[in-house]
């Protein structure tokens, strides 16, 4: 595959671009550790993803994208939307590279994430996550500046980039168990991290899990076409996985793996939490706790192929502290 081809906005992802944004990201950023977590006889492969330097995976198909940018594009700037870890991967690379950055933010969005993208020194603009139209707002604001729109999942460069993780998790469990995982458990939104694991580990078993009445991507796999999120769904502390519709770019390729879609509770994500905490000494968000949640409630067959994605980090301290406070 060429570089032209691989530069090419219209193209679909792929295990070389995959493999050509690990090489990007491996020369910023170290490895995050996959850990070992034994589990009703099993060992399960954690990947760290919440020890990023934006406490979440998103910075890599940040990075991915940005750096790909013309020297016409980067004065212009960017414009992303995200619940805030899209965000503040967007911001991240923004400012390493110099490249303005305008970020459209749910109002209701955890105030730690609100604040941490406008210290990476992006321009927040908020909107009613319910009743605004996020993807609108940012092709108006880019039209005044010339900008790119930077999407958090229906984009090739941000599979990719996410993907990387999916590569490093393969390369990772060849040393510590001699084999590749044969089955990537991955939290979604969007699909942009278990679509990109998906390309990164093409023998693998694929779930995704999300948290109940978020589950439009499992809907979505088990009909066969994509479906939004039904009417009036549920509040949820899972913030960074509230993505009402997926799109064709991370479906098709789920539904090509025959991938399989998992929902769990808010009590199932509080227990992971605490289990990442007590067990592996980790910060989790509700949104990146879910893949786990879902091993730990038995909703899948277990190997000791099997690796986890602990996609986040970023979590407000007060509910934090009373989830680990059982409350």
């Amino acid at each position: 595959m060429t570089e032209q081809h691989l530069m090419d906005p219209e193209r679909q992802p792929s295990l070389a671009g995959v493999k050509r944004a690990a090489k990007k990201i491996a020369a910023i950023l170290p490895e995050t550790p996959l850990l070992p977590l034994e589990f009703e006889g099993k060992t399960i492969w954690c990947k760290a993803e919440c020890l990023q330097p934006i406490g979440a995976f998103k910075i890599r198909g940040g990075w991915h994208r940005l750096t790909d940018l013309s020297g016409e594009q980067r004065p212009r700037g960017v414009v992303a939307f995200s619940s805030g870890n899209h965000a503040q991967g967007v911001a991240w690379a923004a400012r390493r590279l110099g490249i303005p950055a305008t970020i459209v933010m749910p109002e209701d969005a955890p105030r730690a994430k609100l604040d941490n993208t406008r210290a990476l020194g992006a321009e927040v603009v908020t909107y009613d996550r319910m009743g605004g139209a996020r993807e609108q707002l940012a092709a108006d604001l880019a039209a005044k500046t010339g900008a790119v729109v930077v999407p958090s999942f229906d984009d090739p460069w941000i599979v990719e980039g996410q993907g990387s993780c999916g590569l490093e998790i393969r390369d990772q469990m060849r040393v510590w168990t001699g084999s590749e995982p044969d089955q990537i458990v991955a939290c979604c939104g969007g699909g942009g991290l278990a679509s990109g694991s998906a390309l990164a580990n093409p023998d693998a078993r694929i779930f995704v899990v999300e948290p109940e009445g978020w589950d439009d991507m499992k809907r979505s796999l088990a009909g066969g076409t994509i479906v939004p999120v039904e009417n009036n769904p549920p509040a949820t502390e899972c913030d960074a996985l509230q993505t009402l519709r997926v799109s064709p770019i991370t479906f098709d390729i789920l539904k090509a793996r025959d991938a399989e879609g998992l929902s769990v509770s808010q009590d199932e994500v509080h227990h992971a939490i605490r289990v990442a905490f007590e067990r592996l000494h980790l910060v989790v968000e509700p949104g990146g706790a879910v893949a786990l949640a879902a091993v730990l409630a038995g909703k899948l067959p277990l190997t000791d192929g099997t690796a986890v994605t602990l996609s986040g980090g970023n979590v407000d301290n007060h509910l934090y502290a009373k989830i680990i406070a059982g409350g």
